[in-house]
């Protein structure tokens, strides 16, 4: 299934996407596509730090992937202040991934509940689409670590509050895209 982005959701919110899916599942170039279909400026707020060659690498991937037209905004922890500052009417904003943010959170001991409030309110007021792109990690086996399960619970409780937020939410497996909230509003 291909993005699609034809204008404002039919409840006539400006576009907000939950995209959801696994490592490599293909859910980054999916909400690349989907920033590219608004027509607008991307902006690209990046969550992680290259503190190893393997994440330098992976950065580098994404990078020449996208191609030389986005903008980058890098936030690993402050993401609402970025979110804030890089959403305008002429851009669409890809964040890139909700689950890094959540790591840096958790390693600099910040308050998850008090910085996602703080996402959401930004979210709100948004001015441009935004795309937000995080690993679906609650369909495995439960932790064997106090920190990993609080991390798991954490991203689970952040991807319902964000999927409530969103106009649609799609899950990307093995490249292909199903649509779990589609944006449309129920009569």
């Amino acid at each position: 299934m291909s993005p699609r982005v034809a204008g404002a959701p039919t409840d006539g919110r400006l576009p907000l996407v939950l995209v959801l899916g696994g490592r490599r599942s293909g859910k980054s170039r999916w909400a690349e596509d989907w920033i590219r279909s608004t027509g607008l400026a991307p902006v690209y707020v990046a969550t992680a730090e290259a503190k190893d060659d393997e994440m330098r690498a992976r950065i580098a991937r994404h990078r020449e992937r996208r191609g030389g037209d986005w903008r980058l905004v890098e936030a690993p922890v402050e993401l609402a202040r970025a979110v804030r500052e890089a959403s305008d009417a002429g851009s669409a904003v890809l964040v890139d991934c909700l689950t890094l943010w959540l790591t840096n959170l958790l390693l600099a001991e910040r308050d998850v509940d008090e910085a996602t409030a703080e996402l959401r309110a930004e979210l709100t007021a948004r001015r441009g689409p935004v795309a937000l792109v995080s690993n679906e990690v609650g369909s495995g086996i439960m932790p064997m670590n106090a920190l990993a399960r609080r991390f798991a619970d954490a991203a689970g409780t952040l991807h319902q509050r964000l999927a409530a937020d969103a106009n649609e939410v799609v899950l990307v497996t093995a490249g292909l895209a199903q649509r779990l909230k589609d944006g449309k509003v129920s009569s």
